[in-house]
């Protein structure tokens, strides 16, 4: 589009908060971030319990710790990766230069498509754990709600974030308009052609010369001056 630069106008337009909250990347952000928080939510708050006969807790998921703690800290680091690209989404439209809205862009690419494959991995993890978990270890059937949403939303986080990882491709093919931005930046100040007033330097000494041999410059006589300028009173 005319005037754009991956995805978004030129620098020092006003931030509207409405226009972004309804942009589809920060519709999924905010719908990953929500899921992130219901992923390590749930395991940690109910993802540890401990039969009648034992002290130690034990993770719901066939006593392996490994999955309980994997859920938690991908669920707390993918919160972070989602805090941290919706301010570079509130940001991104005041960056000036192309070469560091490209390297947002492609951060943003390969981050969401990082957190696509891990959440697949959790979800194919947590599920062959949950199905592995023996009866007799969770009599009770303690936290399964708690494992079922950790489950679901890992599902659902796999598709939230790779449309992310898609979006942000969209805004790579859109690059920027060579008409309107330029990676190398000259200040119109010190480029009169760039400012768009044109600029004529002073002739060279012999110029002015074949100007004056050629008559195309005379110098005024005194008589040309006074009339010119007033009448004597003489």
């Amino acid at each position: 589009m005319e005037g754009m630069a991956y995805g978004a106008g030129k620098a020092g337009g006003a931030f509207d908060p409405f226009t972004f909250i309804r942009q589809p990347p920060t519709i999924l952000r905010m719908v990953s971030w929500l899921f992130t928080i219901v992923i390590f939510g749930s395991i940690a708050n109910e993802g540890y319990v401990n039969r009648p006969d034992e002290v130690e807790e034990y993770c719901i998921f066939n006593r392996n710790q490994h999955a309980c703690n994997y859920g938690v800290a991908m669920g707390t680091l993918a919160f972070l990766s989602c805090a941290a690209f919706l301010v570079l989404d509130v940001y991104f439209p005041q960056i000036s230069s192309i070469k560091d809205r490209k390297k947002a862009v492609l951060a943003d690419i390969g981050v969401s498509a990082f957190w696509s494959f891990m959440w697949f991995v959790g979800f194919c993890f947590l599920t062959n754990q949950w199905q592995a978990a023996k009866q007799e270890d969770n009599p009770l059937n303690e936290g399964a709600d708690a494992a079922r949403a950790a489950i679901t939303f890992s599902f659902f986080s796999i598709f939230t974030w790779a449309g992310q990882a898609f979006l942000a491709f969209q805004r790579y093919q859109l690059g920027a308009d060579s008409v309107l931005f330029s990676q190398d930046y000259a200040d119109p100040s010190q480029d009169p052609a760039a400012a768009g007033a044109p600029y004529n330097a002073y002739p060279a000494g012999g110029d002015m010369e074949d100007q004056t041999n050629t008559g195309s410059y005379q110098q005024p006589s005194m008589e040309d001056a006074f009339d010119g300028g007033y009448q004597s009173q003489y």
